[in-house]
């Protein structure tokens, strides 16, 4: 190629060049493309368990200075009980290391037969009470708490827990009556003196602290214990709660898990004295199977 063929095709090529940039010059410049943020998840937990609770019962019950002792295994209520009604729930609202607890028990109960038997009068009640044929109590139990995680290791977990728990009850003690019963202060129906507690209620505050254990994706174990009163309502009570938790069906963003476990919870509380001795040393025990909703 000559001199002059080379400038030639110099001359093109810078052309080219030339018309390239113009065009891109000419072009609109294209906006960055940004990505949409992604949906922040909400850092607050709700779960919802409504549970059935099949307690033994095994104590003493004081009513108007009269004592019966109880001594009945959740078989016998379920099948000795001439008044059976529950009602429980359980809920807890997470954010973080912090939860809000709360649950409530109501159940009626009647015993009769061998499941009651009488005890001594309280001092002041100058008479001997017969046998005693039935006792029926009305109760009610609700708990409220705040729950901090102070430790998570792996799967393990571990909760501190402050609050109280209100109870509530109405008792009524039947009796035979016979020629030793002192019945000035209660209600003879039918051949029966009724001692009446009328409402009796008080509040305890409670310390405990709980495990939550992770055994595989969807199941979990958890041990809670607490004890309470301090003589601010009752003398003293505790409670110890072991459970496990499957997930087995999601449905709109709502997780459902199966409950199974087993509570105990005692309390000994007593009121007045002699013909006004309230009295409710009890400890109740017995399986839990519950279904909880968790969004």
């Amino acid at each position: 190629m000559n001199a002059r063929n080379c400038f030639r095709a110099l001359l093109f090529g810078a052309s080219l060049a030339v018309g390239d940039i113009s065009l891109a010059a000419d072009r609109p410049a294209r906006a960055p493309v940004i990505a949409a943020p992604a949906p922040v998840a909400s850092e607050w937990s709700f779960r919802f368990t409504p549970y059935g609770w099949a307690p033994s019962m095994n104590g003493t019950q004081t009513i108007r200075g009269r004592s019966a002792k109880v001594d009945a295994s959740f078989i016998e209520v379920l099948e000795r009980s001439d008044s059976l009604i529950g009602m429980m729930a359980d809920v807890e609202i997470r954010n973080g290391p912090f939860a809000l607890l709360g649950d409530v028990v109501w159940s009626k109960v009647g015993f009769s037969g061998d499941t009651v038997r009488t005890r001594s009068v309280a001092p002041g009640i100058n008479a001997s009470i017969g046998a005693s044929v039935g006792l029926d109590v009305q109760m009610a139990i609700a708990e409220a708490g705040v729950a901090f995680e102070i430790a998570h290791y792996g799967s393990l977990a571990f909760d501190v827990i402050g609050g109280g728990r209100f109870w509530w009850q109405k008792a009524d003690l039947s009796l035979d009556v016979t020629a030793t019963l002192d019945i000035g202060d209660l209600q003879v129906v039918g051949g029966r003196a009724i001692s009446r507690s009328g409402s009796v209620d008080w509040a305890d505050p409670l310390v405990g602290g709980r495990i939550r254990y992770e055994l595989a994706p969807g199941h979990q174990l958890s041990l809670r214990g607490d004890v309470g009163g301090f003589g601010v309502g009752s003398d003293f009570s505790w409670q110890a709660i072991a459970a496990y938790a499957w997930d087995f069906a999601r449905y709109n963003n709502v997780t459902f898990s199966g409950v199974l476990g087993y509570r105990a919870l005692y309390v000994d509380y007593a009121q007045g004295s002699g013909r006004q001795l309230y009295e409710f040393d009890m400890l109740q025990h017995g399986p839990v199977v519950g279904i909880s909703a968790r969004f």
